[in-house]
């Protein structure tokens, strides 16, 4: 579906620019764009190299184990209807490891494990269940501890201090992630609340006395 979307948004695009007679400006953006692509690409995987590096020490020196241990808590409280021996646990700690250090592209393959042993848990295949919609409130707005990501693009285009968003990334994902436990505390409250019989006497003809 995303890609028919974006192939009908691209299709428009040079209908228009036929249409207006500015094909040679949308060419000549469509081979700027490869080009840039390609250079944001290569100026990535330094920095990107780095750090998956980085985590493979943590991993091998136990210290990712120490992140998962201390934020089990923090995982079994976000998602109590989740056993806690099951595969999907491992999966949701290493993606919330590797947001918190700004590895998006390490995230995205773990939350999608979490997403496909979680569904093994939905009684209805064709409905998101709660556990669901908080992994996605918390994989997408999830608080981050470096921005790896940003930080490599900045240093791509040359910046003078690449690294000084940290304190600001840093407080607008806290802010974010907040937002996103709050709003997913209150819509479990509210589904549940309704899931609730309307009260014990329900059902009861009011006429009866006793």
């Amino acid at each position: 579906m995303i890609n028919m979307i974006w192939m009908g948004m691209i299709l428009i695009g040079f209908g228009f620019a036929a249409v207006n007679g500015n094909i040679d400006a949308v060419t000549k953006a469509v081979f700027d764009g490869a080009q840039t692509g390609v250079t944001v690409s290569f100026g990535l995987i330094s920095i990107l190299v780095f750090w998956l590096g980085m985590m493979r020490i943590a991993e091998d020196s136990g210290l990712l184990k120490k992140v998962a241990v201390m934020l089990g808590p923090v995982v079994r409280f976000l998602f109590p209807d989740v056993p806690k021996d099951h595969p999907a646990i491992g999966y949701i700690l290493s993606n919330m490891s590797a947001n918190l250090f700004g590895l998006g592209n390490a995230a995205t393959p773990m939350g999608i494990k979490a997403m496909q042993e979680l569904q093994k848990l939905n009684p209805d295949k064709d409905t998101a269940t709660p556990a669901m919609c908080t992994l996605l409130a918390l994989n997408t707005a999830s608080i981050t501890l470096i921005p790896t990501t940003l930080i490599a693009i900045r240093l791509n285009y040359e910046s003078a201090n690449p690294a000084e968003i940290v304190g600001t990334t840093l407080l607008a994902t806290a802010i974010a992630t907040a937002a996103a436990i709050l709003a997913d505390r209150w819509y479990r409250r509210r589904s549940i609340r309704r899931q609730q019989p309307s009260g014990i006497g329900a059902g009861r003809n009011p006429d009866m006395k006793g």
